[in-house]
């Protein structure tokens, strides 16, 4: 194939355009069309590099004609119909390498936070108000840390938390995959020795609303749990029960199940559970961030401009 052209439909580090020029590739940019903007044009260009904007389902691959590959810059697939990019030899491409440590790194961080009340003891101080009883913290040491889902995100979790004096163990649908950092154990386990949950799994009909009550109901002790995979892994009215109920001690939310689907916001709408989660010292919550430092931006693009040279074109 002759200079290949690539439609951009998201804002990206710019060595992805400065590295594929240099290869013969083209660009086209279009970061404002709406899906029926562009389902008109795709069948034009060789490959699209994305992030979440546009949802690319059956109806999108079959107009495009001459794609080639789907290029998503960041981990999660769920925004693109995988099935019928397979059927139609369409090469789909992602980016989990490039955000890992900055996941690790986003999950230690909000867990320290939390069970050290940092951000509450602080904006106390600040209003001049010093309490010391009130603010006394939970330490991770001796703690048993489970985390489901043990690919590029869990594993870099698990490689922070050998430091920590903490048992790691994991649950994961494929076998073999301990290592010097966490021990592989069956959900059924992981239920009954956890002491906190740490989520790092894809958006699946297997995956939706794994977190519900009866999950929660399963859990041997009073737990804290963390999600910074996917919103809809969580059942939000469930985690908000267990939370009133002391099941759930404490949540920290990178991710909600009311976000739209191109992650830029929260759905407007009356939410009671949204609402508790939002205004309850028991849990932080941040904009879908885990994923996103300044290291993070180079790298994941890096990684999606090795695997497009790596297909060959």
């Amino acid at each position: 194939m002759s200079e290949p052209l690539i439609l951009l439909l998201d804002r990206n580090h710019p060595l992805i355009v400065e590295q594929l020029s240099e290869k013969g590739f083209r660009f086209e940019e279009d970061y404002t069309s709406s899906y029926d903007e562009v389902l008109s044009k795709i069948h034009l260009y060789d490959g699209i590099i994305i992030r979440s904007r546009i949802p690319v389902d059956a109806k999108f691959l079959e107009a495009a004609k001459k794609l080639k590959f789907v290029g998503r810059v960041g981990a999660g697939m769920e925004n693109i119909d995988g099935e019928k990019a397979k059927e139609l030899g369409i090469a789909l491409i992602n980016s989990p390498e490039g955000n890992r440590d900055s996941v690790a790194e986003h999950v230690i961080g909000m867990l320290l936070i939390l069970m050290n009340r940092l951000f509450i003891a602080s904006l106390e101080v600040k209003k001049g108000i010093w309490l010391r009883e009130e603010n006394r913290g939970d330490e991770l040491m001796g703690k048993t840390f489970g985390i489901i889902g043990y690919g590029n995100m869990g594993k870099a979790v698990a490689k922070r938390l050998s430091g920590f004096g903490v048992k790691v163990i994991f649950h994961d649908i494929l076998p073999d995959l301990g290592d010097e950092y966490a021990t592989q154990v069956s959900l059924e386990t992981l239920q009954q020795e956890a002491d906190i949950i740490s989520l790092h799994i894809p958006e699946t009909p297997e995956t939706y609303y794994l977190i519900d009550e009866n999950f929660i109901q399963k859990m041997n002790k009073d737990f804290y749990l963390v999600n910074t995979a996917r919103g809809k892994n969580v059942k939000t009215s469930s985690l908000v029960e267990g939370l009133k109920s002391g099941k759930v001690k404490a949540a920290c939310l990178d991710v909600l199940e009311f976000e739209k689907a191109s992650f830029e916001n929260i759905l407007a709408a009356e939410n009671p559970d949204l609402d508790y989660l939002l205004n309850s010292e028991k849990v932080i919550v941040t904009p879908h961030i885990g994923g996103w430092t300044i290291q993070s931006k180079t790298k994941l693009a890096q990684f999606i401009v090795d695997k497009i040279l790596q297909l060959n074109l």
